[in-house]
C-alpha cells in the first residue's frame, strides 16, 4: 500500500448521484474495466450508497449492476454512509499498516461534505469527485496518481488508460434513455403515499416503537413547541464566541460510550458497536437531543478553567447556583424546571453544513431565542424553522462590551417586525436593568408567520387545515 493510497472509495447518496446519468456513467466504467480483467485495488473500501430505491431499478435492468457489483461497488443502502462518516471499519490488516507506517491515506467519495476527520479517523484528506471518478480512483489506488495520463493497467502488453474505459456521452445517453423510466419512479414513490391500501401489510404506515432508538414520534406539537412563547425570564445556556458551526451545535460524528447519548443507548440495551452515529439516530429526538452542543471543542464562556480561560468541552454552568456540569445535565435541569432560555454569541453563528438539529436540538432544550453579532443565512432560517426567534445585536455592541458573565437573566419586549429594532431586558445579579435595542432577525412577513405559529411544521399544519376547512 503506497502512501497517499485511497483507503475509501465511496459513491455516496447525496448530490450527483440523484443525477442517473453521472450513476450510468460509472457503471459502464466499470463493465468496461471489467472486460479487460482491470480490478480496484485491494486495500481500497468500496461502497455504492444510492439516495434513491430508483438507481437500482435502472441499473439492475439495463444489466449493469452486476458489473458495477463486481468491481466492488455492490448497494449497501439509500441513505447517508460515507460521507457521513458511516464508511465501517477498515480491514485490521489495512488498519494497522497505516498506523505502523503512518502513511498518508486519502478518500474519494461523490458526496458534499470532505470535512477533515469527518469521513474517516484514517483518512489524512477527502477528495469530492463524481461517480465515475470514484470508480476510476478505485482502480488507480492511490491520490498519488495523474488519473488522466498514468496507466491502471497493461492487457495484452497494452497500457491501459482513463480514456480507454471512459464511456461516451452517446453510450450515456442510450442507457438513460432506454432504462430510465417514469414508471420507474412511481412504482417506488406511489406506495409510499397509499394510506388506502389493500391490507395492513400493503400499507406504509405503521405503529410507533416505544424502544426505537432510530425513529420515534418527535413532539413538535407539544407545549412550547406548539407555538407558546416563553421571552420572560430566560436564563443563559450558553455563551459563545465568534464562528460558532452547526457541527459545534449539533455534533455528527460517532457515539462514545462516555457522551451522554452514548449512556442513553447503553441503557436502552444496544452494544457499543451499534451506536453509530448522531446522524443515523437523528429520528428519534431522545437520543439526537443529547447531541446539542455536546462538541468536546465547544467554548461555552460561562465556564472558566482556575486560571481564568475558557475551559473546553462540553460543558454548562447552571444558574441561579452556579453549578459546573456537563450541558446535557444542565440541559436536563433546565426542562425539569421549564425555565426558558436564551444563548448569546458572537459573529457567523451557525455557519457550516445546514443541519436541522443544530435548530431542533436547541429548540428542545428550550431556547426560545438566539442573540448573536450575525447568523449564518441558513441556519438562520432553520432557527425561525423551529420557532426560535432569532435577535442581531446592533454594530458595536457585543457580549463582551455588555460584560455578559451567565448571571442574568433575559427578556424580550416589544413587537416582532421584520427588520425593526426590539428591547432585550438584562438583568444583572447585583440588581442592574440595562435596555438592550437588537435587530428582530424574522426579514420577511412571510418568516414571521412561520415563527408566530411556532415553526415550519405547526404553519404548515395551519395551512393544510385551513384548506381542508375551505
Amino acid at each position: 500500500m503506497p502512501d497517499g493510497a485511497v483507503i475509501i472509495s465511496a459513491i455516496t447518496s447525496c448530490t450527483n448521484t440523484s443525477n442517473p446519468r453521472n450513476v450510468v456513467a460509472a457503471a459502464l466504467l466499470a463493465r468496461n474495466a471489467n472486460r479487460l480483467g482491470l480490478t480496484r485495488k485491494p486495500w481500497v473500501k468500496s461502497s455504492f450508497a444510492p439516495g434513491s430505491k430508483v438507481a437500482e431499478l435502472y441499473l439492475r435492468e439495463s444489466g449493469l449492476l452486476p458489473e458495477m457489483e463486481k468491481l466492488g461497488f455492490g448497494i449497501v443502502g439509500f441513505a447517508c454512509t460515507t460521507c457521513n462518516g458511516m464508511s465501517g471499519a477498515l480491514d485490521p490488516v489495512i488498519q494497522q499498516q497505516i498506523i505502523d507506517r503512518d502513511l498518508y491515506t486519502t478518500a474519494v467519495l461523490s458526496g458534499n461534505r470532505n470535512f477533515d476527520g469527518r469521513i474517516h479517523p484514517y483518512a489524512k484528506q477527502a477528495f469530492l469527485a463524481s461517480p465515475p471518478l470514484v470508480v476510476a480512483y478505485a482502480l488507480a489506488g492511490s491520490i498519488r496518481f495523474d488519473i488522466e495520463n498514468d496507466v491502471l493497467g497493461v492487457v495484452d502488453g497494452r497500457e491501459i488508460r482513463l480514456k480507454d474505459i471512459w464511456p461516451s456521452d452517446a453510450e450515456i445517453d442510450d442507457v438513460v434513455t432506454h432504462y430510465v423510466q417514469p414508471e420507474q419512479f412511481r412504482r417506488v414513490y406511489v406506495p409510499m403515499f397509499d394510506h388506502g391500501a389493500a391490507s395492513k401489510a400493503d400499507s406504509p404506515l405503521y405503529a410507533w416503537r416505544t424502544q426505537s432508538t432510530y425513529i420515534r414520534r418527535p413532539p413538535y406539537w407539544e407545549g412550547a413547541l406548539a407555538g407558546e412563547r416563553h421571552l420572560l425570564g430566560m436564563r443563559p445556556l450558553a455563551i459563545l464566541p465568534d464562528n460558532i458551526t452547526t457541527d459545534h451545535l449539533s455534533p455528527s460524528n460517532a457515539i462514545l460510550p462516555s457522551s451522554a447519548a452514548g449512556e442513553y443507548l447503553a441503557k436502552m440495551g444496544l452494544p457499543e458497536e451499534d451506536f453509530n452515529s448522531y446522524a443515523t439516530h437523528r429520528g428519534d429526538h431522545l437520543t439526537a437531543q443529547r447531541a446539542t452542543l455536546a462538541n468536546p471543542k465547544l467554548f461555552n464562556e460561562m465556564v472558566k478553567n482556575d486560571d481564568g480561560t475558557t475551559r473546553q468541552g462540553s460543558w454548562a454552568r447552571v444558574e441561579p447556583e452556579g453549578q459546573v456540569m456537563r450541558m446535557w445535565e444542565a440541559i436536563e435541569t433546565y426542562m425539569n424546571r421549564r425555565q426558558p432560555l436564551i444563548i448569546i454569541a458572537g459573529a457567523d453563528y451557525g455557519q457550516g453544513s445546514s443541519r436541522d438539529w443544530a435548530a431542533k436540538g436547541v429548540r428542545l432544550a428550550g431556547v426560545e431565542a438566539i442573540v448573536a453579532e450575525g447568523f449564518e443565512r441558513i441556519h438562520r432560517t432553520n432557527l425561525i424553522g423551529m420557532g426560535v426567534l432569532p435577535l442581531q445585536f446592533t454594530p458595536g455592541v457585543t457580549r463582551q462590551t455588555l460584560a455578559l458573565n451567565g448571571t442574568e437573566t433575559y427578556d424580550v419586549i416589544g413587537d416582532r417586525i421584520p427588520r425593526t429594532e426590539i428591547t432585550l431586558v438584562i438583568h444583572r445579579a447585583d440588581g442592574e436593568t440595562v435596555h438592550v435595542p437588537v435587530i428582530c432577525r424574522l426579514d420577511t412577513a412571510e418568516e414571521m408567520s412561520i415563527y408566530e405559529a411556532g415553526g415550519v411544521l405547526q404553519r404548515f399544519a395551519q395551512d393544510f387545515l385551513a384548506s381542508h376547512a375551505a
